[in-house]
Parts: C-alpha cells; structure tokens; sequence
C-alpha cells in the first residue's frame, strides 16, 4: 500500500494568501492540528495550529505570517510504514504527498493511516497477541512461525520493537487464535521468553473492541 493510495480528499489544501483565521478555522472543521499550504500548485509547506496560535494576528495572510514553513512530505510511491515513520516521528495529524516532481498530490489524514494500517496488520481480525523478548541475534521469524504453526495457529501480522540502548528487542505477534496456553508453551519449550500476552477472556476486552473505541475518539 503506497501514500497515493492514502490521500484523505476531505482535507484541502490552504493558500498561501488564505489569513490565520481561515486556517483555524479549517483545522478545527477538519480535526486536525494540521494543514498543507500552496502557492500556486506548489507545496510552501505545513502549517500548524500551535504556530498560528503564536502569532499575535492571525487575520493576516499565512505568507505575512511565516517567511518560511517545514516541508515534511512523502512521495506518491512511498509505503505506509515511510508515511507512518513521518507522522510518527514529526508528530503530525497530516502528511502531505508530493509527486517525484514535488507537485502536490493530496495529504493524508491520521485518521486515514490508523485505519488502513489497522487493516495491513490485522488488527480487526479475531485472534491473540505474543510479545517476545530476546537477543537480536537470536531473532528468527521463520523458526517462530514454524513453532507456531505446529500447534495449528498462523501468524497474522509481527512487527519489532527495539531500542539503541539495549540488545534486546521485542517481537509483537498477531496470532489467528484467542487460546494462546499452547503457543505459548510450545515457545517457552524453545528458549522462547515470553515478555507478554494478550487473550480475548473475562478480564481482557478484545483488541477489535479497542480498535472501534480509538477510531470513535479519533473522530470526534
């Protein structure tokens, strides 16, 4: 899945010559902290809401307001995860998307990227979630799965964790079924540590359940 294929078409892009006031106004109508400026058909850059509420006249124009604004902005080819790496990392509830002639393509919303990454990584999908710990030498998704696989389970979806800081780095597993006991023992058989787990019960709300609460909030 690639960032063209993300574009969020309710949220527009502002002009250079639309005042502070218009883009409050839009970020609050659009719930975003966030908006994409041109001039002309091209990217200026990304205004946010905390640096118009720095200004002390926002019924100017955003080009007498900013001399110059930050460009974050991926390319129309780039992948998801490059789209969620930028949010991520710049903190942004909106990504603009550039074509590889830095033309402006459309932005997409945070509201857009969580729920197509929910559906890259199966989170809405039934099942339970694995965290191993171990040393990155020692990582091998291929064995894991096999292990997995012998106890009549997939693996739905795994992404790793790690810090600079530290050797160590965590596997997160979804697995295509809720009663973990098995899997888990099968793993621990192997060496495998076991740093967490998470099972539809009496005491645990199902990851869907969660998913669903998110994107409501996430839409208010």
């Amino acid at each position: 899945m690639i960032a063209i294929e993300l574009i969020t078409e309710e949220i527009p892009p502002l002009r250079h010559t639309d005042t502070g006031e218009v883009a409050l106004r839009w970020m609050e109508e659009f719930k975003v902290n966030h908006l994409a400026v041109l001039k002309g058909e091209n990217f200026v850059g990304l205004v946010s809401e905390d640096d118009l509420l720095d200004k002390n006249d926002v019924s100017k124009t955003l080009h007498e307001l900013f001399d110059h604004l930050p460009r974050p902005y991926v390319k129309g080819t780039s992948h998801i995860y490059e789209v969620l790496a930028i949010a991520s990392d710049d903190h942004l509830t909106v990504v603009p998307v550039l074509d590889e002639e830095e033309n402006f393509l459309g932005s997409i919303g945070i509201v857009t990227l969580m729920q197509r990454i929910a559906e890259t990584g199966s989170i809405k999908e039934t099942g339970g979630i694995i965290v191993l710990e171990m040393n990155d030498t020692d990582y091998s998704l291929g064995q894991i799965s096999q292990i997995i696989e012998s106890e009549s389970a997939k693996v739905l979806s795994a992404f790793i964790t790690s810090s600079q800081a530290s050797k160590k780095l965590e596997l997160t597993l979804k697995i295509n079924v809720v009663e973990l006991g098995r899997i888990i023992r099968a793993l621990e058989r192997y060496d495998y540590h076991v740093k967490a787990s998470y099972q539809r019960n009496s005491h645990h709300e199902d990851l869907k359940d969660r998913y669903d609460e998110l994107m409501k909030y996430l839409n208010i």
